[in-house]
């Protein structure tokens, strides 16, 4: 490290910064020079979190780096330190309790990636010393050692292939376990390598350890005795990564080039950053509120003290003579004491106790998803996922939809449909085999027909620019298509054919040529092979494939037939395409491609072009050049590739097809009926997403669309910054300034009276909102292109990059009121928006499990989504507000009649609870009804809001959250407080309470106060469920029952640790009087008056208040089907 240090300081070579240097097999290279091993890492994983020396300091650090559990730290050892009026074990042994089970819980969890470390590291792998095969333990596999992999078996560590059992040079394998697609990817050896690896000289130098799965660059020397180093290049095609498995070949030898932490898959074990809900939020504010009601309680009490003590003879009564050490202390030390004692005295008023019960409702609550059965798709046989348990409530917040289209609101299942070659189009459905059939007449008007070389020429390029192969699968197998995702439907008999490809629209392109008599048989030895229509096979070499990339969206590859013939055969998006061929012949396909993207199909645009020999050469030798480079290879290949791949000759274009998702339409429908904003971020042309918008019925005939696209700003012969700043201004007078402000509660969308307007905006336009000349206004510009998408019903964005999906949905979560925003995708290029949303969703589509491994929840259709916010997500956010807001009401409750007590005592910090009252109430006698609660209340039934997707609009922007509701929960907690307080001393005005006479004390008053407390909390909560189960009933009734027997036993005992039992006997004692029990029942029942009336008297409105959830008994093994 020093030394790249230093070189870096004092401009050293590069290459000693950037590369290693690996000695295939740890020989010296040559071997007549003096070998020094390189210090690399081993091939250890390391997963886990804690070992046994550091877990019990580390978790503490960071548990009490959580506030709450700090602020009950300092209670507690003010507490042991300061003379208070309660035990230390009031506020030590909840804490005790919150910061064992979570370490438990973590401590369980880190014991888990112990445990899968272990199996990793000791997996027996063969390592090649000496020309034979050894065994050893994975975790010793050193840089440099030559690795043996059957099939079927995991890498265990990055490897460069050497060589493979296929007569080919190629292995293939599946990295579901890295990225999540179950494609068969296929892998080369390094090209001219000996086989003799035994005498291998060869050294490997190689970019330094990166994330990045799909990059590698490296070189080869290999050494021969009286000859100069051989060097071939290294690419991510010879790249095998650690956790990807072998399929479909027997064995392979690889280098290891990096191992252990330094590997890609371990340089992607990064936790995605931590994402808050907006209840976590509303609990630190609430937090605040409280902890400045506690401090004003203690300020007030500790003030009154000592005006109290100012009289005469009350600072120092005769009953209560000051020791030498009280009147030595400093009156300002003293009050400081004092007012730490009250603090002590009133913290109970802070729940750390709910932090645990709203873990634990997560949590378990997260289960409720997974076991929906409604979420299960007999296709892929699975249902849906839970990543995260800390955003269920979330759910029932989204304001903003940002959608994916291919694989999302499409199937990605592709299906030829029809073509156009040379200005003539053609339908799929054909009934001539031997050529074309003409359906929908000529585009173009020169001809009626397009000649066969023509046909043959686009034919040919569809049977040899791909990156397909032929899979190699036994009678039971046969027709089944290896896609990133399912298999496809199988073929008829003619037509048995299985192909490995990373994306179903090349799959779809073979087939289509298939149908019309050219099939491709496959590639061997780098020698493609087609069968035409005469039957005959027909042969390529295959000498580059210029591989596809998001920013060319465009393919190539060039090949050289039998007559020696070089050809160039290149596919891609028309607006990659049509700018490097000849303009005269764009106008023949931009009418087909036009009208097909309308239609809604997927088209691609295919060229060719016929090199010469020096043309080749020069291509041959820059692409060689090119994939040597170590430093600036991707664009070293780009400018290659661009100069290669023009002047070429357009041959024509096709459609293929991709249906929308199963209701799809209905799904955003419901999405609009409930409030949300809908937008479509998408790589796709404008035409096509435009056309899915309408199915989808995001767009309706009557809306008016706006459009900022190249060809608006393009159209009025002006710089594209004025047309912007014209459009701009213009858009946002039509939807914000003349548009009618819209109705609370009320969709514009779903209005008639007024105007609907639909906004569609392309890659580069934004890259000019987001990204515009120095001279303009950035920061006017993104508020103006704010306001017209917030006003639209919806919003199209096409022609996307991964990163600028991110960067919308960034604006749009950053912009004023912080809406709540959830991205929902099936693809890799929908990560980015994924994990910038609040929520991400994936879908277990076909484009890999990139997007499922990112997301915070994962469904399998796009359908799903309607219940998992409009029924999951209401409910879940109805129990977690509900439990926020009673955890902090009975809270008050419980603390309010201790501070009104000290009225009455002389402001002495004298508890009016027993110890024990204080320790349980928040742990045993009142935690179990609301988490209950919290798990299985409907106060709505959940087919109501299916069909109501209105309803989901009440609890929008956190409505059960705001400071409305906190502020009704607190007044009736003071409400209550008061008449526990007051109404328990108008009892004791009478001294005489029982039968014999005597008069109770201040220890009786405190537990008729407290009884009234626990039964009246509890059974607020029972009249607040609607949906009644036997848990709900077992809990509720339970922990009355509970407290009821803890009392007896508590004070019918005398226990032995205890240095005084305040409450000795009192229990029974306050039961054997009529008038306790007169004045429990009428305290408890005049406190829930409120609720009472407010449920009698208030009045219903909307259609949910129709049909409450159906209150029926539920036992727990039909509790899963339920759901």
């Amino acid at each position: 490290m020093l030394r790249r240090r230093l070189n870096r300081l004092f401009g050293g070579d590069e290459k000693r910064v950037d590369s290693r240097t690996i000695y295939v097999g740890n020989r010296p290279c040559p071997a007549t020079e003096t070998f020094i091993p390189p210090k690399f890492c081993d091939n250890r994983i390391v997963s886990s979190k804690y070992t046994i020396w550091n877990f019990l300091p580390k978790n503490l650090f960071e548990q009490f780096r959580r506030i709450a559990n700090f602020y009950f730290l300092i209670i507690f050892l003010v507490q042991v330190i300061v003379d208070t009026p309660t035990s230390p074990v009031t506020s030590g042994l909840p804490l005790f309790f919150v910061i064992t089970v979570t370490a438990i819980k973590q401590g369980y969890e880190d014991w888990l990636r112990h445990k899968a470390d272990s199996e990793v590291n000791k997996y027996p792998v063969r390592v090649l010393e000496d020309g034979q095969p050894a065994r050893k333990d994975s975790e010793k596999i050193k840089v440099g050692d030559i690795v043996e992999v059957v099939e079927d078996e995991t890498f265990p560590c990055d490897l460069i292939l050497l060589q493979s059992s296929r007569d080919d040079d190629t292995c293939f394998v599946t990295t579901a376990s890295l990225d999540g697609e179950s494609n068969h990817k296929t892998h080369y050896t390094v090209p001219d390598m000996e086989k003799d690896l035994q005498s291998l000289s060869a050294t490997i130098e190689c970019e330094q350890p990166q994330p990045d799965l799909y990059k590698f660059v490296g070189r080869m020397h290999i050494y021969k005795p009286e000859h100069d180093p051989a060097v071939r290049s290294l690419g991510p095609e010879n790249l095998l990564l650690k956790g990807a498995t072998l399929k479909n070949t027997k064995k392979i030898y690889g280098v290891a080039v990096y191992t252990g932490m330094e590997t890609k898959m371990a340089l992607n074990y990064q936790g995605k950053s931590q994402k808050r809900s907006a209840v976590e939020k509303s609990i630190n504010a609430f937090l605040l509120v409280y902890l400045c009601i506690l401090i004003s309680k203690a300020v007030v009490c500790t003030t009154l003290k000592y005006v109290w003590q100012s009289q005469d003879g009350q600072d120092e009564p005769w009953y209560n003579q000051k020791t030498e050490k009280e009147k030595g202390t400093i009156l300002y030390v003293k009050m400081f004491t004092d007012f730490l004692s009250f603090m002590v005295l009133f913290n109970f008023i802070i729940p750390v106790s709910m932090y645990v019960t709203v873990e634990m409702q997560k949590f378990l609550g997260s289960f409720f998803i997974t076991w929906d059965r409604d979420f299960f798709d007999p296709e892929i046989e699975e249902g849906a996922l839970v990543n995260t348990s800390d955003l269920n409530e979330e759910l029932g917040q989204v304001e903003y939809v940002f959608t994916d289209k291919t694989g999302t609101l499409t199937q990605n299942n592709m299906e030829f449909i029809e073509c156009c070659i040379d200005g003539f189009q053609y339908t799929a459905f054909s009934s001539e085999l031997d050529s074309f059939c003409v359906t929908d007449g000529p585009v173009s008007t020169f001809q009626e027909k397009a000649g066969r070389e023509k046909e043959e020429l686009f034919l040919r390029a569809l049977c040899l620019c791909h990156t397909v192969q032929v899979k190699e699968a036994g009678p039971d197998e046969l027709g089944g298509d290896q896609v990133d995702g399912p298999a496809s439907e199988p073929l008829r008999p003619a037509e048995q054919r299985g192909f490995i490809a990373s994306s179903p629209d090349e799959v779809a392109l073979v087939k289509g040529a298939m149908r019309y008599g050219f099939t491709f048989l496959g590639l061997e030895s780098k020698t493609m092979k087609i069968k035409n229509w005469q039957n005959d096979v027909e042969e390529y070499e295959l000498l580059h494939v210029l591989n596809f990339d998001p920013v060319r969206r465009r393919m190539s590859v060039i090949v050289r037939s039998k007559s020696g013939d070089t050809l160039l055969f290149c596919k891609g998006a028309d607006s990659s395409i049509f700018p490097r061929v000849r303009p005269e012949e764009v106008e023949r396909i931009r009418m087909h491609v036009q009208r097909s993207a309308t239609e809604g199909y997927r088209t691609l645009c295919v060229a060719y072009k016929r090199l010469s020999v020096d043309e080749y050469a020069a291509a041959d030798a820059g692409l060689r050049e090119a994939r040597l480079a170590l430093q600036d290879r991707e664009e070293k290949l780009m400018a290659v590739y661009n100069q290669v791949e023009t002047a070429m000759s357009l041959i024509g274009a096709t459609a293929v097809e991709d249906r929308l998702q199963e209701e799809a339409a209905q799904t955003m429908e419901a999405l609009q009926g409930a409030g949300m904003k809908v937008w479509v971020l998408t790589g796709d042309k404008m035409e096509t997403a435009k056309s899915t918008c309408y199915a989808c019925r995001l767009f309706r005939r009557s809306t008016e669309l706006l459009e900022l696209t190249v060809r608006t700003l393009e159209s009025g012969g002006r710089r594209r910054e004025e047309m912007l700043h014209d459009l701009l201004f213009d858009f946002h007078r039509k939807a914000v300034q003349d548009a009618p402000p819209a109705r609370a509660g009320v969709n514009r969308s779903w209005s008639s009276a007024n105007p609907e307007y639909g906004f569609i905006v392309d890659g580069a336009a934004l890259a000019l909102v987001m990204n515009p000349s120095p001279d303009t206004n950035c920061s006017r510009y993104r508020s103006l292109f704010l306001q017209i998408c917030q006003n639209c019903t919806a919003v199209l964005c096409c022609r996307m990059a991964p990163l600028q999906k991110a960067q919308i949905v960034k604006m749009v979560k950053n912009s004023k009121g912080s809406p709540i925003t959830l991205s929902i995708g099936d693809g890799a290029n929908d990560v980015s928006m994924i994990l910038e949303a609040h929520v991400g969703i994936g879908v277990k589509g076909k484009e890999g499990r990139q997007a499922v491994r990112n997301s915070d929840y994962a469904i399998p259709k796009l359908k799903h989504l309607r219940k998992l916010l409009l029924a999951h997500g209401h409910l879940y956010y109805i129990r977690i507000a509900h439990l926020v807001q009673y955890f902090f009401y009975k809270n008050l409750c419980f603390i309010l009649p201790q501070f009104l007590y000290q009225f009455f005592c002389g402001c002495s910090q004298q508890p009016l609870y027993d110890a024990a009252y204080l320790t349980m109430y928040n742990i045993c006698f009142t935690s179990m009804p609301i988490l209950a609660y919290s798990l299985l209340e409907q106060q709505i039934a959940i087919e109501v809001l299916l069909d109501n997707a209105t309803l989901y609009r009440d609890i929008a922007k956190n409505a059960m959250l705001r400071w409305g509701p906190f502020l009704y929960w607190t007044v009736l907690a003071v409400f209550q407080g008061l008449i526990f307080f007051f109404g328990v001393k108008y009892l004791f005005s009478n001294p005489a309470l029982q039968d014999n006479g005597q008069v109770f004390g201040n220890w009786s008053y405190g537990t008729i106060v407290f009884t009234v407390l626990v039964f009246t909390v509890t059974l607020k909560l029972a009249l607040d469920t609607r949906h009644w189960t036997w848990i709900n009933h077992f809990v509720i009734w339970g922990s009355l029952a509970f407290y009821v027997v803890f009392s007896f036993f508590w004070g019918g005992i005398i226990w032995p640790f205890l240095k005084q039992q305040r409450l000795y006997f009192v229990f029974f004692n306050m039961l054997s009087s009529v008038s306790a029990w007169l004045v429990i029942i009428l305290l408890i029942v005049l406190s829930l008056l409120p609720d009472i009336l407010l449920g009698v008297l208030r009045k219903p409105r909307g259609p949910h208040t129709q049909q409450i959830a159906v209150v029926t008994p539920l036992s727990y093994k039909h509790l899963r089907e339920h759901y």
